[in-house]
Formats: C-alpha cells, sequence, structure tokens
C-alpha cells in the first residue's frame, strides 16, 4: 500500500480536503477507523494544519483515506460547544495567531484580547494584533488605540493599524503573513475576509455587513479552512472563537500567560499567591504603582474568577 502525504485544507466534520504535498492535487478523503487522538480531550481527531499520510481510495472519484496524522508543532483548541469536558480541535503547525480586533463598529473589548493572547501564549504560539477599520475612528479614539498598541508592544505583541482603504496598511498586511501560516481570528464584522480579500481577491472569501443591531457581526464562517496566499503563505480563517482557549489552564496557573505578571512570581511573598487579596503580592503592587496596565489586570482577575470576557 503506497501512502501520499498530504496538508489538511478543510475539515467539515467526517471528510477533510488534504492537498497532496507531491502535486498540490486537493483529495476528499475520511477516517480510516478509530484515531486515538494524540492524548488530547478533543472531539475531532484532525485539524486543518495537519500533515497526515493518505491512500487513494477512488482515483475517479477523487477519494482517499487517511491512515496517520504526522506529529505537530502545535495546536490550538477551543470549548467544545457540546462536549463540556472537551475541546475542539481548530488548527495545527501554525506560525502566529493574528487577532483582527476593532475599537468601534463593532467595538472589541480589552477582556476579549487579553482572552485571547493568554489562550495563545498557553499554546505557545506569537500573538499578533491587528486593529482594523481605521477610516471609521474619531480622532479620540485614534489616541486610544495609540495608548493600547503601545501596551501590547510593550509587551511584546505586534500591532498593526489597517484598512482595507489604505493601500500602505494593505501592504503591511501582507508583509505579516509573508512566508508564515498564520490563523485569523476576531469577532464576526471586525473586517477579517475584507482584509483578505483586498490582498488576495482570487480567494473571494466571504463577507459580511456589521448589523445595526446590538452592533454585532453576522458569522461567515462555519468551518476552519486553510487557504494558500502564495507559494509557502497560508492563512487558517477560523470560526468564532468565543470559546477559544482557557479550559486546560487552571486559575492557578493563568498568571503565567501574562508576561508582565511571569517577570514578577517569584517577587510575591507566598509562592501561591493568586494576586488577588494576598499581603506581599508583587503583581497587585505593580498595579498600583502604575507599572502594570490596570485594564491586565482587570481581566486576569475576570479569567480568575470565571469570568468568560467575551463580548
Amino acid at each position: 500500500m503506497i501512502l501520499a502525504k498530504g496538508l489538511v485544507l478543510r475539515s467539515t466534520g467526517s471528510w477533510y480536503d488534504v492537498r497532496d504535498s507531491e502535486d498540490g492535487h486537493v483529495w476528499q478523503c475520511r477516517l480510516k477507523g478509530k484515531f486515538k487522538n494524540l492524548g488530547l480531550k478533543v472531539t475531532n481527531p484532525i485539524a486543518v494544519g495537519d500533515y497526515v499520510r493518505f491512500e487513494v481510495e477512488d482515483e475517479g472519484e477523487n477519494f482517499g483515506i487517511i491512515h496517520e496524522i504526522l506529529p505537530r508543532e502545535n495546536y490550538v483548541v477551543r470549548r467544545s460547544v457540546h462536549k463540556t469536558a472537551h475541546a475542539h480541535l481548530i488548527a495545527a503547525n501554525v506560525d502566529q495567531a493574528i487577532l483582527i480586533a476593532t475599537l468601534v463598529f463593532p467595538r472589541t473589548s480589552l477582556g476579549f484580547i487579553d482572552r485571547f493572547l493568554v489562550a495563545i501564549e498557553s499554546f505557545r504560539i506569537p500573538g499578533v494584533l491587528v486593529f482594523n477599520k481605521q477610516d471609521l475612528l474619531s480622532e479620540e479614539f485614534v489616541g486610544f488605540q495609540d495608548e493600547l498598541m503601545e501596551l501590547y508592544e510593550g509587551l511584546g505583541y505586534r500591532c498593526l493599524a489597517t484598512t482595507a482603504l489604505d493601500a500602505d496598511s494593505l501592504h503591511e498586511f501582507a508583509a505579516l503573513l509573508k512566508g508564515k501560516v498564520s490563523l485569523l481570528s476576531g469577532h464576526s464584522g471586525v473586517g477579517k475576509s475584507t482584509l483578505v480579500n483586498a490582498i488576495a481577491p482570487n480567494l473571494d472569501l466571504k463577507t459580511q455587513e456589521v448589523s445595526t443591531f446590538a452592533n454585532k457581526g453576522v458569522h461567515t464562517t462555519t468551518f476552519a479552512e486553510m487557504f494558500e496566499l502564495e507559494a509557502g503563505t497560508f492563512i487558517i480563517d477560523s470560526p468564532g472563537i468565543k470559546e477559544l482557549g482557557l479550559a486546560d489552564i487552571a486559575p492557578e496557573e493563568i498568571s503565567h500567560y501574562f508576561p508582565e505578571m511571569r517577570d514578577l512570581l517569584n517577587q510575591c511573598r507566598f509562592n501561591n499567591c493568586q494576586h488577588i487579596n494576598e499581603p506581599g503580592c508583587a503583581v497587585k503592587d505593580a498595579v498600583s504603582e502604575g507599572r502594570l496596565a490596570l485594564s491586565r489586570y482587570e481581566s486576569y482577575l475576570s479569567m480568575v474568577g470565571g469570568g468568560d470576557n467575551r463580548r
């Protein structure tokens, strides 16, 4: 039996679009029997971005059978909507995770941004923030955004300001993606598809206007899907990420995924300090002295306390 190596471009639950690494042909593949989930409690064994070994089952019908999942460099999960004790694999072998955020129409909350960054830190994947729809910002919001970008860049996160109407910002966005596998996330309506279509019009991703009711976007993506913008440059367009991340992180570990808190952990009086009510807490001292942003600390408290921060 001859097995080919392929890249999973799309998953619809029971069938997978797998691109042959040799000739680029895309096969419709299913799994051979049951797969062990590599020690993960997940509802799906294979993610977009996985490399697999597959056998051509029916060349005329374009069908194949996946026999093996190759080792992953990393993976991203979100909470399963149906199985509370399980997670759902979104993507694998990702070079960077990019959150497309907007400060207006719709508004991306700071809590949501911080939750995304904590989740990405836990997956050990570099996080990038792209603040989109610059053309809609008032002077006051431009100043606020500048402060946010300074805050997050100071923590080691690359930040970018974009609008689909400006060629220079589109060039920067394209350069950010070049040569990498990038997971694109963000609330519906923030302009993910519009940005991608502006730099790769051949993809023709579906876009949808933001509903004026409650200022929320309408979901246009059902399954995660990988697209090749040019040779070696891939994006993974992910479905809604409200459930991203924190399923497997214990409350006492959350501070480890805030870079500015991680640097202070050995300075607290108690080794098991939760940075809430304990005396001699270096994190609380940093907040009161203005060395640690209050918005970030409030996000931390919400995560530790079980607040969902998903607005």
